[in-house]
């Protein structure tokens, strides 16, 4: 005896309940066609994920019914298919009062449902409720307190949404319930390492329950988060059985054949292989450029080339997200920019083959600086002067995204985000921050592999200079990054540490870092809270990123006493300084 299930690897948009449902549709008819039986669909398809404020609206909910309904009649015609949708669910959404008002979420669910034949035979309501780093699902849903099973073919099936299988109650209470294997439909959002990270959670479910693992995943990108896909199979061993591809939209197909002990498991199929973590890292951003330009309406995409490593970075991957005709690049030298700034940034635009256009700022800067000359008389130069250059351009650039309708990427990267080495209405603005969460350290190491990996057709498409000269902002004489901050392999290091795995300033020091930089270092996270509270969305590939789960007042005088033990001083209310 056999069975075979598909699962629909899909990017789903949120709140466009009709092309949602015409994906699904469309992954059904595949899955039809190629003999499947079930069809899985990712968590909350029907709406897209995740939806956020959108489900404290009645009305959210009665078009989620409206089209679930629908989509159950039009299946119909696939008579021989179970799919499962995962949709948000009201109790009685269709006698809710007209009036727009919030939902208290006790009557709110994250569910899926069993339709075949144009029914709906049963809805599961997800139990476990992430409510930490960038998921707060407690503020819109109720938990779920019973097992969903369901039988096709001789085969019970147990199903999960998510969380679910992240906790051991849920997968052993369908277990009880009679499961022969669970099918965990998911909105898991990447970071790096997470492929490993989900395959051994799911091992220490099936070393409890002993049943296979069916893990489909969403792929897409929606805001910040990027949904990687990747979707596998683990048979009841925790054997991997089939492993889909990461970033991409695909149908798959998986088979169920009875053991000599008359036992339903997976059998071999398609295993697509996981790139290195820069391959990883590099995709998601890609992807992120791409769904957010494209679900935002944005066609065309403006970048401020600098001669630099970080814009280098942003111009390729927005070449691969949009194509190079979709692309155009702006440099805007000062009085500070060096000859081969110029030249670099020249011979990036030719090897990718966008537009490119040079716009001096001297001219501009001369007029502020003759506004402000009355005022200024008297003081020296500093930040104030630098921070001009810097806001000049970002005004050319906002000026160029309005008159044209072209997305302005901005290029700062996560080491200048953490310690504010950065510019407001400068180098900040822009409607989407494409290296938001790259380290420094990662920017080089992706320009590397973009350089040289066999993924593309054109290879070295970022000059060499640009990453083997010092980094600089080009905004006073002779100036380096270095010159204000610690080297990056240090920065990198200790924001890593205090940021991404929530380390104390002394566990930071006793892995051997010298205490002033680390004082110093988390200082700066800390006063800078106000600039990143202003800065464009980006895509999250870490497990914190500096967003949705990065969530620190900017006014606040908690005296960091661990900080305090290493020499350092606790963060005081901000200032401007860049």
């Amino acid at each position: 005896m056999k069975t075979c299930l598909a699962l629909a690897q899909i990017n789903c948009m949120v709140g466009d309940f009709a092309g949602n449902s015409e994906k699904i549709f469309a992954a059904a008819q595949q899955a039809q066609q190629q003999g499947a039986r079930v069809l899985l669909t990712p968590e909350l398809a029907l709406s897209g994920y995740p939806p956020e404020d959108w489900l404290l609206r009645p009305g959210f909910y009665v078009e989620s019914a409206t089209a679930l309904n629908a989509l159950a009649e039009r299946l119909a015609e696939l008579s021989d298919l179970y799919v499962i949708v995962g949709h948000p669910h009201c109790l009685n959404a269709h006698s809710m009062p007209a009036a727009d008002i919030n939902l208290p979420p006790q009557d709110t669910f994250n569910a899926a449902s069993l339709l075949f034949k144009g029914e709906i035979l049963g809805t599961y309501y997800k139990q476990a409720l992430p409510n930490t780093s960038v998921f707060d699902e407690e503020r819109y849903f109720a938990s779920g307190n019973k097992p969903f099973v369901f039988t096709v073919d001789g085969v019970n099936y147990g199903l999960l949404i998510c969380e679910d299988i992240w906790a051991s109650e849920a997968a052993l209470q369908a277990k009880a319930a009679g499961a022969q294997a669970l099918l965990v439909i998911n909105g898991s959002p990447y970071h790096l390492d997470k492929v490993e990270m989900r395959r051994e959670v799911l091992r220490t479910r099936i070393q409890q329950t002993g049943l296979p693992i069916v893990y489909l995943n969403l792929v897409g990108a929606q805001d910040e988060l990027v949904f990687d896909g990747a979707s596998f199979v683990l048979d009841g061993h925790g054997k991997l059985m089939m492993q889909m591809s990461q970033f991409v939209e695909e149908v798959a197909l998986i088979e169920f054949a009875q053991n000599e002990f008359a036992q339903y498991m997976p059998q071999p199929a398609q295993m697509a292989p996981i790139a290195s973590l820069e391959g990883q890292a590099y995709a998601a951003l890609v992807l992120g450029v791409r769904d957010y330009c494209r679900k935002n309406g944005f066609t065309r995409a403006l970048i401020g080339l600098s001669g630099g490593v970080d814009s280098a970075l942003t111009l390729a991957i927005a070449c691969d997200a949009l194509g190079c005709d979709a692309v155009r690049t702006v440099m805007m030298p000062s009085p500070y920019t060096a000859d081969i700034s110029l030249i670099d940034a020249r011979e990036m635009a030719e090897r990718v083959g966008v537009r490119y256009d040079e716009m001096a700022i001297a001219p501009l800067f001369e007029a502020f600086h003759a506004s402000l000359a009355k005022e200024f008389e008297g003081l020296p130069e500093d930040q104030t002067e630098e921070n001009l250059q810097a806001r000049i351009r970002g005004t050319l650039l906002m000026a160029l995204s309005n008159k044209y309708g072209s997305i302005v990427l901005s290029t700062g990267n996560k080491s200048e985000m953490a310690v504010g080495y950065c510019t407001l209405y400068g180098d900040m603005a822009g409607g989407f921050a494409v290296l938001k969460d790259i380290a420094k350290t990662l920017v080089y190491r992706l320009c590397r592999y973009r350089n040289t990996s066999a993924d593309f057709a054109t290879h070295n498409i970022i000059p060499e200079r640009i990453l083997t000269r010092a980094p600089s902002a080009e905004l006073r004489a002779n100036q380096t990054d270095q010159d204000s901050l610690p080297p990056y392999e240090i920065l990198d290091a200790i924001v890593q540490k205090y940021v991404e795995e929530n380390q104390a300033a002394a566990q930071i020091v006793a892995a051997g870092y010298q205490s002033a930089d680390v004082a110093r270092v988390i200082s700066l996270i800390h006063r800078n809270e106000y600039k990143r509270r202003q800065a464009p969305p980006g895509s999250r590939i870490t497990p914190r990123a500096f967003g949705r789960d990065w969530r620190y007042p900017i006014a606040a005088r908690f005296s960091i006493t661990s900080l305090e033990a290493v020499g350092g001083e606790p963060p005081s209310s901000f200032q401007e300084t860049g």
